[in-house]
């Protein structure tokens, strides 16, 4: 399915349109300049708050940003929001330093995290065009990245290991004529991870595939093709070499 997305330089720097509103409109997303004004104020003065004090400011401010917030969320410092008026989170969510969570492209759906998931730091979870669900206990390892096209769940007690990348797109690449860049982008479509997954580190998901309840994908795999529960998976592209008793 090919997807219609704009170009990040246009993004950027439209014409015909103020820098507020530019800003606004990757930052905050589609709400009015009260929650832009809003979310500026809580960034500037506890983003960076360093301590208890930066742990407990920032539970009490971003909440107040959110779609849905739960009780015992743990916000450590430097980490960004974009569009946090798309984001609902459950009770304890940890999100550890300097982690990126995006919710601006998601047309309103945005991301959703359940109870008890943990994201390490320095990850990035994005929804471009499409949803991000994540289910409770769910523990993300550090410098994953998330990118969502037309949507990816993952489900409950899910393990990902460090440096991960789940989902993504592929340029169109017809003419020779055009740049790649600028002739858009298309999808094979969502990505479902089942329950009770375990992926090693720097394990590649790709967009269109589903990894069933029970899997473990050893570290280093490309998941090209649906992989069927309690099958033990790895390799370039990764290939099923037994299952689970």
């Amino acid at each position: 399915m090919k997807i219609s997305k704009a170009s990040l330089g246009n993004q950027l720097h439209h014409e015909g349109v103020s820098l507020l509103k530019r800003y606004q409109k990757k930052v905050a997303g589609e709400h009015g300049l009260p929650d832009l004004i809003k979310f500026e104020l809580v960034t500037l003065l506890f983003s960076g708050l360093p301590g208890a004090l930066g742990y407990g400011l920032r539970k009490w401010g971003y909440r107040t940003l959110f779609k849905k917030s739960g009780r015992g969320i743990i916000i450590s410092k430097g980490v960004s929001f974009r569009g946090p008026g798309n984001l609902c989170m459950g009770d304890r969510v940890a999100i550890d330093d300097c982690a990126l969570i995006d919710a601006v492209g998601s047309g309103g759906i945005g991301i959703s995290l359940g109870n008890d998931v943990a994201i390490s730091r320095n990850c990035v979870i994005q929804v471009k065009a499409g949803p991000v669900a994540v289910g409770d206990r769910t523990h993300i390892g550090c410098n994953t990245v998330i990118s969502s096209i037309q949507g990816i769940t993952i489900g409950r007690s899910v393990m990902v290991g460090a440096n991960c990348y789940i989902g993504g797109a592929r340029y169109v690449c017809d003419s020779r004529e055009i740049s790649m860049l600028e002739q858009g982008i298309w999808s094979r479509g969502p990505v479902r991870i089942e329950d009770d997954v375990w992926l090693g580190a720097g394990v590649i998901v790709l967009d269109g595939v589903k990894i069933g309840k029970g899997c473990i994908i050893g570290a280093g795999g490309v998941v090209t093709m649906d992989i069927p529960d309690y099958a033990i998976a790895a390799g370039t592209p990764a290939k099923v070499i037994k299952y689970r008793k």
